[in-house]
C-alpha cells in the first residue's frame, strides 16, 4: 500500500530539461510581512479572497490551521495565537505599501481577525517564513514516531473557503492528526496526515480522508493535486478528473518523449 503522495518521486517528469531561461526581477523598494489569527478557517480564507478581489497586490498568502500553530509554537517558540492564522507578504513602494497595509487591516477587522502584527525588518520576516517553510518538522512532533503523508488539492477561489472548512470538519472527527496549511492565494491547500504505516486502521483512515479531500475538489471543478503530483497514488483520480480520452493523449506524449519508459516508469499513468 502506498500512502497518499508519500514519495518525493510523485513529481514525475515527461522530458529532460536541456535549457532554462532565467528572468530577474528587481528587489522591491519596500517589503512587509504580516501574521494574524481568525475565529474560524472560513474567516481566514475569506480575508485572502477579498484581498485578491480588491486587487491588492499580495506577494504571498499562507494559511495554517489551529493544529499547525500549536506545532509551530512548540517547535519554534513563536508565541502565535493558537487559532487559524494567515501569513501575508506585500511588495511595493513605501507609499503603495502603506496603502496596502491600511486596506488589509480593514479586511482583517471586518472578518474578525485579531493580533495583526507587521514585520518589515528582514530578520523578522525571515524568522516568520522560516517557521512556515519548515512546518513539517514541527508537525511531526505532534505524534512522535509517526510518518507524514501529504496530500493536496487546488480549487477555484470561489469554492476555496467551503472546501477548506469541510476538510477541517473531516479531520476534526478523524482518529489521526491531520494539520491543514497551504498557499490559499492560488487556491492550493495541503493536509498532512500523521500515521503509523504499520497500523492498518490508520492507513485506512488516511485513505478515507484523502479520498474525501480529492473528490470534494473535483466536484467543484478543482484538480486532484496542485503541487505534489500524481505519482502512484492519484492515477485513478487523474482519470476521474480528465477522462480516458485526455489521458490517452497525455500517455502518447509521454511515449513520444520517453519511448523506452525510463523516466519514472509507472508514475502518472498505469503501466500498460
Amino acid at each position: 500500500m502506498t500512502s497518499p503522495d508519500c514519495s518525493l518521486a510523485a513529481k514525475a517528469a515527461l522530458g529532460v530539461i536541456s535549457e532554462i531561461t532565467l528572468k530577474l526581477h528587481p528587489q522591491a523598494e519596500a517589503i512587509s510581512a504580516a501574521v494574524c489569527s481568525f475565529p474560524s478557517m472560513h474567516a481566514a480564507v475569506q480575508t485572502v479572497i477579498q484581498t485578491i478581489q480588491m486587487g491588492i497586490p499580495i506577494a504571498r498568502a499562507e494559511l495554517i490551521d489551529t493544529l499547525t500553530t500549536q506545532a509551530l509554537n512548540g517547535y519554534f517558540k513563536l508565541g502565535l495565537t493558537e487559532a487559524p492564522t494567515l501569513f501575508f507578504e506585500f511588495h511595493g513602494s513605501e507609499a503603495g505599501l502603506a496603502e496596502q497595509v491600511r486596506m488589509v487591516e480593514a479586511l482583517v477587522e471586518e472578518n474578525g481577525g485579531s493580533g495583526l502584527q507587521w514585520a518589515t525588518a528582514q530578520e523578522d520576516r525571515n524568522k516568520l517564513w522560516s517557521a512556515r517553510h519548515n512546518a513539517l518538522f514541527a508537525i511531526l512532533q505532534l505524534k512522535p514516531g509517526s510518518r507524514a503523508c501529504s496530500t493536496d488539492v487546488c480549487v477555484p477561489l470561489s469554492h476555496l473557503a467551503d472546501c477548506v472548512v469541510a476538510t477541517d470538519e473531516d479531520v476534526r472527527w478523524s482518529n489521526i492528526p491531520a494539520p491543514i496549511f497551504g498557499h490559499v492565494g492560488d487556491g492550493n491547500f495541503h493536509v498532512c496526515l500523521l500515521l503509523d504505516p504499520r497500523n492498518a486502521d490508520e492507513r485506512d483512515e488516511a485513505e478515507r480522508l484523502n479520498r474525501r479531500i480529492v473528490e470534494r475538489a473535483l466536484a467543484v471543478g478543482g484538480t486532484c493535486t496542485g503541487e505534489h503530483g500524481i505519482g502512484l497514488h492519484k492515477i485513478d483520480y487523474l482519470i476521474q478528473e480528465h477522462g480516458e480520452p485526455a489521458i490517452d493523449v497525455m500517455r502518447s506524449i509521454k511515449r513520444a518523449l520517453d519511448p523506452h519508459n525510463l523516466m519514472n516508469p509507472g508514475k502518472i499513468f498505469r503501466t500498460e
